[in-house]
């Protein structure tokens, strides 16, 4: 793989997680609404996911990367995984955060060891993004995610789904 074609596949997967973060974040406010701090602080980091998503969005569009044909799967079963987790209750949404982004926070570190020096805007995005959502798991972690229902199932299941979604965006 070409360093040109490794980094669209970052640019197309990145694009694709923050798609999926909105859409995940959208299915619990659904459920939630706005009232109760969980459901605040959810808010909170759905706007700072939607503005990681603009940034994403303009860079694969000025780099000429084509986004994953799975994003139609992607706003179904994000929507439907953050809707689920709020009607187990708010703990479990905070599990789900917890979850994604502790998978997110290890995947932006493999990216940016696998870019190194080479594409500056691309690492500075990353490292920047990643210092976000390593602040959405320990506001999950904080707000009582590991007290949800079956905490250690739900948080490897998610995890699970993160690493496959992330796998499959990759080249599909």
């Amino acid at each position: 793989m070409t360093s040109d074609s490794r980094r669209a596949a970052m640019l197309r997967v990145d694009q694709a997680g923050e798609f999926g973060a909105t859409r995940i974040y959208a299915g619990q406010m659904a459920v939630m609404g706005q009232r109760s701090s969980e459901a605040r602080a959810i808010a909170r980091m759905a706007h700072q996911e939607a503005r990681h998503r603009v940034i994403f969005d303009r860079m694969i569009a000025e780099r000429g990367v084509r986004p994953t044909a799975l994003q139609p799967l992607w706003d179904v079963a994000g929507f439907a995984l953050g809707a689920a987790t709020a009607l187990i209750g708010p703990k479990a949404a905070m599990a789900c955060t917890a979850a994604i982004e502790t998978e997110i926070d290890r995947h932006y570190g493999e990216q940016l060891d696998e870019l190194g020096d080479e594409d500056p805007e691309l690492a500075e995005t990353i490292r920047e993004f990643r210092a976000e959502e390593v602040e959405h798991r320990d506001t999950a972690l904080a707000a009582g995610a590991e007290q949800a229902p079956a905490y250690p199932l739900l948080s490897g299941a998610i995890r699970l789904g993160c690493r496959i979604a992330i796998g499959l965006s990759r080249h599909i």
